[in-house]
C-alpha cells in the first residue's frame, strides 16, 4: 500500500471513528435577566471598566457634568461635545458632520444610546446618534445617555431588535477603551476613550 493509500485510509478510519455530536449550548431566554435588568447592566459594565451613573432627569446629568468635568483638569479647553440638545448649557452642538480634525481636542463626547444589554453591558450605536463615527473614539472622556426602559436581557433579543434596520454604520459598545496585548497587562484608554460614564435614566 502507497503511503497515499494509507493516508487516505486513515482519513476514512478517523472519520468513521467520530465521536458522538456534543449538545449544543443552552441558549439563555429572554427572561434571564428579567428580574433585576438594570442590576445585571449595570454590574456587567462597571466589570469592564465603565461607570453607571443613575439619573431621574437632564437637569442630573447637567449637574453631575459640572461638577465632575468641569472641576478635572482634562485640558485648559475643557471641551465638552453632545449631540443631545437638552445638554446644550454645559455643552457644544451643531457640531456633527463636520470633520472628525476638528474634534481632536473633544476631552468629554455625551451621545445617547438606542439600547443597552444586561448580558454583556454593552450599548447599540449608530451613525444617527453618534453626529460623527469618530466621535465616541478620538475623544478622551465618554458619556452615554440611556433610559432603563431601553435595556434589554441577551445579545439574542439584541438582534431581534435591530432586525432589518438600516444604517450605515453601527456598533456594540462596552465600557472605555482598553487593550492587554503587551504582557497581558490591562491598559484603559489604549485606543480610544479612557473612561466611559453611562447616564442610567430610571
Amino acid at each position: 500500500m502507497s503511503s497515499r493509500d494509507n493516508i487516505l485510509a486513515a482519513i476514512g478510519k478517523t472519520k468513521r471513528n467520530d465521536r458522538e455530536p456534543s449538545p449544543l449550548p443552552q441558549i439563555p431566554t429572554s427572561d434571564t435577566f428579567n428580574d433585576r435588568l438594570i442590576e445585571r447592566f449595570s454590574e456587567t459594565l462597571t466589570g469592564v471598566g465603565g461607570q453607571v451613573v443613575r439619573v431621574t432627569d437632564w437637569l442630573d446629568i447637567i449637574q453631575h457634568i459640572e461638577q465632575t468635568y468641569r472641576q478635572v483638569s482634562i485640558s485648559p479647553a475643557h471641551r465638552i461635545v453632545t449631540t443631545l440638545p437638552e445638554l446644550s448649557a454645559v455643552a457644544e452642538v451643531g457640531w456633527s458632520g463636520l470633520s472628525p480634525h476638528l474634534l481632536a481636542d473633544a476631552d468629554l463626547a455625551i451621545i445617547g444610546a438606542h439600547f443597552g444589554v444586561a448580558e454583556n453591558g454593552a450599548v447599540w450605536l449608530t451613525e444617527s446618534l453618534l453626529g460623527h463615527r469618530a466621535a465616541p473614539f478620538i475623544c478622551q472622556h465618554l458619556a452615554v445617555v440611556l433610559n432603563a426602559s431601553n435595556i434589554v436581557p441577551t445579545m439574542h433579543d439584541a438582534y431581534e431588535r435591530i432586525g432589518d434596520a438600516e444604517y450605515g454604520f453601527g456598533l456594540f459598545m462596552a465600557g472605555p477603551s482598553k487593550s492587554a496585548d503587551i504582557e497581558q497587562s490591562l491598559v484603559m484608554g489604549a485606543h480610544g476613550p479612557k473612561t466611559m460614564t453611562l447616564f442610567l435614566m430610571v
